[in-house]
C-alpha cells in the first residue's frame, strides 16, 4: 500500500473499532430506564471518526473494494450513533434505539471481509480474551482461502424469511469434528443480523455457526410449526457440507428466539444435544408437556437477566425450577446487570460447557 493510504488506515481504523465496541456495550446494556446513562457512560468515541471522516475519498481505484467496505463501515457507525442521540425526542423511543442499532450488524457485515488483510479488524472479531493470542490470529488470517469457509448468506437477504446466514472458521477443516452453534434471533429479527452476536466467539473457538431467519414474522410459539422442519432442512444441509459434532449441536436463541428453543428443542425428534435459552419467556407448561425421555439429563444453559423489563426474572427462576423438576440438566446463569438484551460476554462460557459435553 502507498503511505498515505497506511496513514488513512492508521487515522481511521481506531476511532472506527472504538466506536463499534461502544455500539456494542449500548446493545448490551440497553434498558429503557437507564437510557440516558448509558449513552453518557459512552461518551462521543463517534467523535474522532467524524474528524476523519474525509480521508477515504482520494483511494486509488484500485483499492475501491476496500474503501467502499470502510465507508459503509464508517457512515453506518456514524447513522447508528446519530440515530441512538435523537431517540429520547421520538414518539416511541425505545424503538428508535433498536432501529439505530440495527445499523452495528450492518458495519460489521461491511467490515469482517478485511479482517484477512488487517491485523486490527482481524482482532475486533475476536473476544477480547482471545485477541492476544498470536497462534490464533496467524491460524485464522494465514489460512488458505477454501471453499466451504467463510461467512455465507443463504437465501437471507433483508426482508426475507426462512433463509440461513453461517459462518465456518477459516481454518476448518474436515479431519476434525466441528461443534454447532444454530443461534435464533428475537422477535423482528433476522438471522443475518443475530449472527453477529456470536460470530466473534465462533471464530476464536472453533465452532460452526448458522443463524436462521425465522419463516414468519417471528418464531412459530403458536400456531402452525414451520420453524422446526426448516430447522431441521438447515441442519441436514449442514451434515452433508461439513463434519459435525454429533454430540455437540447446540440450539439457543435470544427473547422470541430463546423461547423457541424451548418450544422446539424439546420435542422428542429435536436432533438438538444442548439449549441455550437466553432472556426467553417460558411457562410451565413447557417442562409439563415435554417428552420425558427426552428432557432427563437434557444439558440446558439458561441465561437471563436480572433486570429485564419484558420477561422479569422470576419467570426465568420458574424455569430452573421447572426444567430442573422435570429431570433436565440446567445450568442456570441469572445476571445482575443485563436488561432484555444480548450478554456476548456469555458466549465463551457456553461454548466451553458445549464443548465438555454436560449431560
Amino acid at each position: 500500500m502507498e503511505d498515505g493510504v497506511l496513514d488513512d488506515l492508521t487515522m481511521l481504523l481506531p476511532p472506527l473499532l472504538r466506536s463499534l465496541e461502544a455500539l456494542g456495550f449500548v446493545a448490551r446494556n440497553l434498558n429503557p430506564s437507564q437510557y440516558g446513562l448509558v449513552l453518557e457512560t459512552v461518551g462521543s468515541p463517534d467523535a474522532a471518526l467524524r474528524l476523519v471522516r474525509p480521508r477515504l475519498e482520494a483511494w486509488p481505484e484500485d483499492l475501491a473494494p476496500m474503501r467502499e467496505r470502510l465507508q459503509t463501515a464508517r457512515d453506518a457507525v456514524l447513522d447508528a450513533f446519530d440515530g441512538l442521540r435523537a431517540a429520547p425526542d421520538e414518539a416511541d423511543g425505545l424503538r428508535a434505539a433498536f432501529r439505530a442499532l440495527r445499523l452495528l450488524p450492518r458495519a460489521q457485515e461491511a467490515l469482517y471481509p478485511l479482517a484477512a488483510g488487517l491485523p486490527p479488524v482481524s482482532r475486533f472479531f475476536l473476544a477480547p480474551a482471545r485477541r492476544d493470542d498470536p497462534a490464533l490470529q496467524a491460524r485464522l488470517t494465514g489460512a488458505e482461502p477454501r471453499e466451504g469457509a467463510g461467512l455465507v448468506h443463504i437465501d437471507d437477504e433483508p426482508g426475507g424469511r426462512g433463509g440461513f446466514s453461517m459462518y465456518v472458521p477459516e481454518d476448518y477443516t474436515p479431519e476434525r469434528k466441528w461443534p454447532l452453534v444454530m443461534a435464533l434471533h428475537g422477535g423482528g429479527g433476522n438471522g443475518r443480523g443475530f449472527l453477529w452476536s456470536w460470530l466473534r466467539d465462533a471464530r476464536g473457538q472453533g465452532a460452526i455457526l448458522i443463524a436462521p431467519t425465522a419463516v414468519g414474522p417471528t418464531w412459530a410459539l403458536s400456531g402452525p410449526d414451520g420453524d422446526t422442519p426448516n430447522l431441521a432442512r438447515i441442519l441436514d444441509l449442514a451434515r452433508r457440507g461439513w463434519n459435525l459434532d454429533e454430540r455437540r449441536l447446540l440450539l439457543t436463541g435470544m427473547s422470541d428466539g430463546g423461547t423457541f428453543t424451548y418450544v422446539s428443542g424439546l420435542e422428542a425428534g429435536s436432533p438438538f444435544t444442548h439449549l441455550a435459552p437466553v432472556s426467553a419467556s417460558f411457562h410451565p407448561m413447557i417442562a409439563q408437556m415435554a417428552d420425558p425421555e427426552r428432557i432427563t439429563g437434557l444439558p440446558i444453559y439458561l441465561v437471563h437477566g436480572a433486570l429485564d423489563w419484558m420477561f422479569s426474572i422470576d419467570v426465568a427462576r420458574g424455569a430452573n425450577e421447572a426444567l430442573t423438576a422435570a429431570g433436565a440438566n440446567v445450568t442456570y446463569r441469572e445476571i445482575a446487570d443485563l436488561s432484555h438484551a444480548y450478554p456476548r460476554e456469555e458466549n465463551p462460557a457456553i461454548l466451553d460447557w458445549l464443548s465438555r459435553g454436560e449431560a
